[in-house]
């Protein structure tokens, strides 16, 4: 399997190391090159990597069976549509386009051709989030928070797509249900897209996600928390840090650990909630804090990726998907501008 990399800014190089690290374990994979429109960058990343530096999108699409594009989201469909023509895989940096009509038109040539797009919402490959998922059930309310600061490279789109939609991706593989309703509300600050946003999405099952972001924060925040029921649970994650927290109510023969030493840590954590613990009756209050593993998420977003390709299974983060998260984006926005007399 031939494969590149179109777009080789700070993501796109990311992307081009963990791609020449997995075709030097993978005697399946080869790395074919990159593609840029900066001739320099080009220039740059070929000698750096060692790798071939394409001159247009036609040379690497006759080059590659699959290619990952990590340009600007405005551009994402006209690169796509040209490779997926020329019969070539795709690993799409999300979201998926910026429309819902290029995302439509996308799917129909991947059914058509029979290719696989993956979108790149690699939150769904977090350890933190992996680690903890043994332990939940159903979450019924979820709320989020992303922070970052501003940065020029992204100021083609708002912060609903650039960083919000992170966080409705995972919202929307956690609750399986469709969405009865959409608040939000945002701001323009320093771009002319929104930096700021904030929005209540509510599903026909009950459930309720409370989403934030912001790319106007001195420090950077990717927290997430839900409670869930069957069993009843509450669940922290930081995903800058990796650490995971579960609280679950259990029979007492069910507690995680049998562990003298560990109970007595736990006991003194659970203190913290009060006299919580007297009022559960014949239950216990459980503290599961799971281990973590240390691996790379994006390479092992594009380990799936390559795999879906080999076995001819679904992506992990199908086209589809990617659609639904990007519709819900452009439900959010639309609320806002509703909301917000002078957006435009």
């Amino acid at each position: 399997m031939r494969i590149g990399v179109a777009g080789v800014g700070k993501l796109g190089e990311f992307h081009t190391n963990l791609l020449k690290q997995i075709a030097g374990e993978s005697p399946d994979v080869a790395f074919a090159g990159v593609f840029d429109l900066n001739p320099e960058r080009l220039q740059e990343i070929g000698k750096k990597y060692g790798v071939r530096g394409f001159s247009s999108l036609e040379e690497m699409a006759a080059s590659c069976d699959a290619v990952v594009i990590a340009t600007t989201t405005s551009s994402h469909h006209a690169i796509a549509r040209q490779f997926l023509e020329a019969g070539v895989n795709l690993f799409i940096e999300k979201p998926i386009t910026t429309t819902l009509e290029e995302a439509d038109e996308l799917i129909r040539i991947e059914q058509e051709k029979k290719l696989t797009i993956q979108v790149g919402h690699i939150e769904r490959f977090n350890p933190a989030l992996l680690a903890v998922e043994p332990y939940i059930g159903e979450p019924m309310y979820i709320q989020t928070e992303r922070l970052s600061g501003f940065s020029r490279r992204v100021t083609d789109v708002s912060v609903v797509l650039d960083l919000m939609i992170h966080d409705i991706d995972l919202v929307l593989s956690l609750i399986r249900s469709d969405i009865r309703s959409i608040a939000a509300s945002g701001v323009k600050v320093f771009s002319n897209e929104l930096d700021m946003a904030t929005a209540r999405i509510e599903f026909e099952n009950g459930a309720i996600a409370n989403v934030t972001a912001s790319r106007l924060s001195r420090s950077k925040l990717r927290k997430l928390r839900f409670f869930s029921r069957n069993p009843k649970s509450y669940a922290s994650l930081d995903f800058t840090t990796g650490k995971s927290e579960v609280f679950r109510l259990v029979r007492p023969d069910q507690l995680s650990s049998k562990n003298p030493i560990k109970n007595f840590a736990t006991k003194k954590i659970l203190e913290q909630f009060g006299e919580i613990q007297e009022s559960l009756k014949d239950f216990a209050l459980d503290y599961v804090s799971p281990d973590v593993p240390k691996v790379n998420a994006l390479k092992v977003e594009l380990e799936q990726f390559i795999d879906a390709i080999r076995t001819g299974r679904p992506a992990v983060v199908t086209s589809a998907e990617g659609r639904r998260a990007l519709m819900v984006a452009g439900r959010i926005t639309a609320e806002i501008r509703k909301n917000t007399a002078d957006l435009d």
